[in-house]
């Protein structure tokens, strides 16, 4: 029996108080549950939109609210079955809006085909509507937007299991912020809509794998008993934009239609990594939500989602100008171009001035969808563009960054949340292991001309040789076998036969398909042969005027012959010490030394053997410049003299 369908003539003596009380009673439990949808507790409304149907009462009003309890909750394959059922019992009942929302909900469980014809429907009753002309113009892409699968990038969940809802990534700095339903860390309240904890702000680290680690919530006066999530830094990680609950002095205020909306706030780091001091943004208002900031790379420019007036549909996507003194612009809508009668929301804003957002107004796979446009006139982004699988996929994917330098980032999505649950996670994008090869030229570091016949190894993190080859005549290079990406090389370059110094390059690869090419520079062989220092490319060791002690700079130097004699214990140092002019040359040959003496001892005392070690001062006999006595020359040219050196003896 329907409630729609009941004749009242049969409300008649016993039979109509009985019937008539049933009535009364569903009646009662939709308006219940009509004011429990008006305030967005979809969980409660849920349970009794349930209970009703099961008891045989249906309308279309009723199949609208319960198909939207689970829509606006994003489970889309709970959703489109109440929608089916209302387009095939109440099709002339229907609004333009429910045709759309059907058809996003047939996209999440693969039914294209009945989404192109709900959409056909929606474009036929909102024709002027930008949705509609999207979909007019762009619905022959669909079937390859749908085979499509990019070969470029790999997905992987990074937060499964870490709490029932985790989305919302920014960077920030080496590490990375995002909103989590794992514990509220000021209470244990319960949203309604979603029947999870409220959302806290956690940072975690990253790993070598670019995978999440050791989530901690942030510190200071950012989190609340409400909602906080997506937040944006600067670049020198200490003023933050964040989205909470419209909440100040304690309380949540809400607006007229009793829902508390969601502001953007700003927050300065202190010193010790809390947050604080934290600043309601002025074009914030109690009767629309402003949400998911994102910066400009100048820094000049915040992005945000909004449904303030001046919004074509759910949420646009706007901008300010940050102007100085804690000032900003007019928010500007970023036009018919981005925004639709839909939900356009979480924008990022990358280094390239990409603007990447999702949508459920463009032509997408299902739910929201990731998109991105350059902001440059000259950009490689000239008009929207779907990101395709397997960025997206049929179901909600969000909160998209990027390091478009490593093409590496990070994308919201709850599309491994069983049907009926609500489970947002974090996934790691990055570009797949492609083909990485590694060529190059061996050259002359002084003369830049390329060397013949030099042996050049290939040796991964451990030190391993992985592969040997040698320059041709033109001082190429090149290695056949493939490399592992996000790995990191050495490139040696060596050539004994003309006493070349060898030389390394280290090289992290990146992932993708890539040639690299990695020129490699031999120092000539200016050095005397059983010249240490100039073999280890030191730096002089030198001394302060009419001083023997070694100074610190010294002692970086000496940790490098010191690390050389540990590693060829057959080697035997003698040590050479000089002065510069100024003072007697007796005074300079006993001065020198005890610069040769203090030299060795230093060795000895980090444990090398005395028996490998010799010491001779030399005063200022050998001079490396012009320096002599009566000349007169700046204090940097005599330090020049002042000096050890490092002879390898037979």
């Amino acid at each position: 029996m329907k409630v729609n369908g009941l004749d009242k003539r049969i409300c008649t003596i016993l039979l109509t108080i009985i019937i008539c009380g049933i009535v009364n009673g569903q009646r009662s439990r939709l308006k219940k549950a009509e004011e429990e949808f008006d305030k967005y507790a979809f969980i409660d409304a849920r349970k009794i939109y349930l209970k009703v149907v099961e008891n045989g009462y249906e309308s279309a009003q009723v199949l609208k609210k319960l198909g939207d309890t689970y829509y606006f909750n994003s489970e889309y394959g709970e959703a489109v079955k109440w929608y089916k059922r209302l387009v095939d019992h109440y099709p002339n009942q229907l609004e333009a809006e429910y045709y759309y929302r059907a058809a996003q909900t047939f996209k999440s469980i693969g039914e294209y085909h009945l989404s192109k014809k709900m959409m056909g429907e929606f474009a036929s009753l909102s024709a002027m509507t930008s949705i509609a002309k999207n979909f007019m113009k762009d619905y022959p892409a669909l079937d390859s937007l749908v085979d499509f699968q990019s070969k470029k990038f790999e997905v992987e969940n990074v937060t499964n299991g870490l709490s029932s809802s985790d989305f919302g990534p920014s960077f920030h700095q080496d590490k990375i912020v995002y909103a989590s339903s794992s514990a509220n860390t000021k209470g244990d309240k319960i949203h309604d809509w979603t029947g999870l904890p409220y959302l806290d702000l956690y940072e975690a680290k990253i790993n070598e794998e670019w995978k999440l680690s050791d989530p901690v919530p942030l510190t200071g006066d950012i989190n609340t008993p409400y909602h906080e999530s997506s937040a944006t830094f600067t670049k020198d990680g200490k003023t933050m934009y964040f989205t909470r609950n419209n909440y100040s002095k304690g309380k949540r205020k809400k607006n007229k239609d009793r829902l508390v909306s969601l502001k953007i706030y700003k927050a300065s780091k202190n010193d010790d990594g809390s947050w604080s001091n934290i600043q309601e943004l002025p074009f914030n208002h109690d009767s629309y939500g402003v949400a998911h900031p994102a910066l400009s790379p100048d820094e000049k420019r915040l992005y945000f989602s909004s449904n303030m007036e001046g919004t074509f549909g759910a949420s646009d996507i706007w901008y300010v100008d940050i102007l100085n003194n804690g000032l900003y612009g007019t928010p500007v809508n970023l036009g018919p171009e981005i925004n639709t009668e839909a939900r356009e929301t979480f924008p990022y804003v990358s280094k390239n001035n990409n603007l990447y957002f999702s949508s459920d107004g463009h032509l997408g796979l299902g739910g929201l969808d990731v998109f991105v446009i350059s902001l440059e006139e000259e950009g490689e982004f000239k008009k929207v563009t779907n990101l395709k699988k397997p960025i997206n996929s049929n179901k909600d994917d969000f909160g998209f960054i990027l390091n478009e330098d490593m093409q590496i980032g990070y994308l919201s999505s709850n599309r491994d949340g069983d049907a009926g649950s609500i489970s947002d996670d974090i996934y790691r994008v990055w570009e797949k292991c492609g083909e990485i090869h590694i060529e190059g030229i061996i050259s002359d570091a002084k003369t830049g001309k390329p060397i013949f016949g030099s042996l050049v190894i290939l040796l991964d993190e451990n030190n391993t040789v992985v592969a040997t080859t040698a320059s041709d005549s033109d001082g190429r290079y090149e290695f056949e076998e493939p490399l592992d990406c996000s790995k990191q090389y050495a490139i040696r370059g060596e050539n004994d036969l003309m006493e070349y110094v060898p030389t390394e390059k280290t090289i992290t690869t990146p992932r993708g398909s890539h040639l690299l090419k990695v020129n490699v520079e031999l120092v000539p062989p200016d050095c005397a042969v059983n010249d240490l220092g100039c073999r280890l490319d030191l730096q002089p060791i030198y001394f302060d005027y009419g001083r023997y002690s070694i100074r610190k700079d010294a002692e970086v130097e000496l940790a490098k012959i010191l690390q050389a004699m540990k590693e060829y214990p057959q080697i035997r140092i003698h040590i050479e010490s000089h002065t510069d002019s100024r003072s007697s040359y007796s005074f300079n040959l006993k001065l020198s030394e005890k610069r040769a003496r203090s030299t060795m001892e230093w060795l000895i005392r980090q444990g090398i053997d005395r028996n490998r070690l010799s010491a001779k001062g030399y005063g200022e006999s050998q001079l490396l410049n012009n320096c002599s006595n009566g000349v007169e020359c700046s204090e940097e040219a005599h330090q020049l003299n002042r000096r050890s050196v490092f002879i390898i003896k037979e």
